[in-house]
């Protein structure tokens, strides 16, 4: 029992073995280090001579204690579980044997959160949902996607905030914006960037003939104001205001609250009305231009002049990253790792871990 209990631990490293045979190196000494170093520096008389560099410093303190915190209650876990096993006492054989299996669970899933290092993979995200071709059967599928990653985000302890939304003529919608905030969002929702296609029985085809729709997913870092990597000049921004689209009734809005910001250089045009304050969907939209900006400078260093233009891909035929199949059988299939499953419903039902891990995972 002791023997399956070890972990590697020493100077305060923890390392877990990952599916692909790399390791994954944790160093809680550094950790700590570096936020001994900021907790003096927010200490500064000075700090909030500089507001936005103060918020900045305090977000990124709170998020490292976060960090540290949670290690080390980690380490003291695994010592509790080896502490228990030099007893010999097989009276606590299963419970033991239940710790063991939980330990070890939260290792790999620690191990792959480690290799989420890049530069915006720690941040928030940015999730925008397109019904594509395939008539009221892509909007109905863009609205089972948009519960599908709520209920993922909520099994994660996300919080999410739907920031502008289109409804559809009959049925789904046409397109939503949601904010998904917590640490990692972006790196595991990266994943997901694609056309994702569905095929089933129609609710909508009075025949109840099989059809296959299609949806794109765009994901976006939410980077903070201060980011020196999007600069916004407010002349190259034209504001319009108007009402907000509504169900009618006690539901439409009287007052012009709804934002449309176009940004002239790109031609990109976002638009908010989920708020019925102007300043938050100013704000809002704001947050999302400045996401598309940097995918559009990110764009430019790799070279994808398609994107560049704004050519996005196509929710269509051929393009499709991951199937989802109701009928004739149920298989929801990842088309760029092969990971499949044959419980569809779970998946809907946000059960998206084993494919974001699967392709995150990849060799890249």
């Amino acid at each position: 029992m002791e023997e399956k209990c070890k972990i590697w631990l020493s100077d305060y490293k923890l390392r877990g073995s990952l599916s692909n045979n790399s390791w994954c190196v944790f160093d809680l000494v550094a950790k700590e280090n570096q936020l001994s170093g900021l907790e003096q520096e927010i200490t500064a008389p000075d700090l909030w001579d500089d507001p936005q560099s103060a918020q900045k410093k305090m977000k990124k303190t709170t998020r490292l204690r976060d960090e540290v915190q949670s290690w080390r209650a980690f380490e003291r876990r695994i010592n509790d579980a080896l502490e228990l096993t030099r007893m010999d006492d097989q009276s606590l054989r299963t419970d033991l044997e239940m710790e063991v299996d939980a330990i070890e669970k939260e290792l790999e899933k620690r191990s792959f959160t480690a290799m989420l290092s890049g530069r915006y993979d720690a941040d928030d995200a940015i999730l925008a949902i397109h019904a594509g071709a395939g008539g009221t059967d892509s909007q109905d599928w863009a609205a089972m996607l948009e519960r599908m990653y709520l209920r993922w985000a909520e099994n994660n302890d996300y919080e999410t905030e739907i920031l502008d939304m289109t409804e559809g003529e009959e049925a789904g919608i046409k397109s939503v914006t949601i904010s998904v905030s917590g640490r990692y969002a972006y790196g595991y929702l990266r994943s997901e960037k694609g056309v994702h296609r569905l095929v089933r029985l129609s609710p909508f085809d009075s025949a109840h003939r099989r059809h296959t729709s299609f949806a794109l997913l765009e994901v976006l870092p939410q980077i903070a104001l201060d980011d020196p990597d999007v600069e916004v000049d407010p002349n190259d921004l034209k504001i319009d205001v108007y009402r907000s689209s509504g169900a009618g009734g006690q539901n439409v809005q009287k007052n012009a609250t709804a934002i449309r910001i176009t940004h002239i250089p790109t031609g990109i045009v976002v638009t908010c009305q989920n708020e019925r304050s102007q300043m938050q969907n100013r704000e809002n939209a704001m947050r999302v231009l400045r996401a598309r900006l940097l995918e559009i400078k990110q764009a430019e260093k790799d070279e994808e002049v398609a994107v560049l233009r704004g050519e996005y891909t196509k929710a269509e035929w051929g393009s499709q990253i991951r199937s989802y199949v109701l009928h004739p059988y149920q298989m929801v299939k990842d088309h760029r790792t092969g990971y499949e499953t044959g419980n569809a419903q779970a998946v809907l039902d946000g059960d998206l871990d084993g494919f974001m891990e699967s392709y995150l995972r990849q060799p890249k």
